[in-house]
């Protein structure tokens, strides 16, 4: 089984601990140099690196990084106990509200994005969680 950590660029490592250490909890664990910073708090290590709006995504590629608000299909959930708590506190570190409120049968969820442009959702999940509209493989 192969083990999963999260990376998630930033372009200022300093803001990046603060708002993720405000927003949904995570502590600095230990610093990996200059550029970048473990994070515990989660079910899996989340590191943030920091990288400057004029590096290039991957070796080849053209043009900078994007810390405005992009898209991409991957991204994070934090799920929580209390929606509306957890709501408030992102937004007061600076998270940026996308969608109300949305309910579901397996629970609510809030699409927001982080200062650098990251989109991540907070979800509160019903007891029965997802099994309430799954079924098994």
């Amino acid at each position: 089984m192969a083990r999963l950590s999260i990376n998630v660029d930033v372009d200022d490592l300093e803001k990046g601990m603060a708002f993720y250490a405000a927003a949904v909890g995570l502590r600095p664990v230990r610093r990996l140099g200059d550029f970048a910073v473990e994070l515990a708090g989660a079910e899996v290590p989340v590191f943030l690196l920091e990288k400057s709006r004029a590096a290039a995504p991957f070796p080849g590629g053209t043009g900078g990084r994007d810390y405005g608000r992009h898209w991409t299909p991957v991204h994070l959930d934090f799920l929580v106990d209390q929606l509306e708590s957890a709501l408030a506190q992102a937004l007061a570190a600076g998270a940026t509200a996308e969608s109300d409120v949305q309910s579901y049968e397996w629970g609510k969820m809030a699409l927001m994005a982080d200062p650098f442009g990251n989109g991540f959702c907070l979800i509160q999940l019903e007891p029965a969680g997802y099994a309430a509209i799954g079924t098994p493989l």
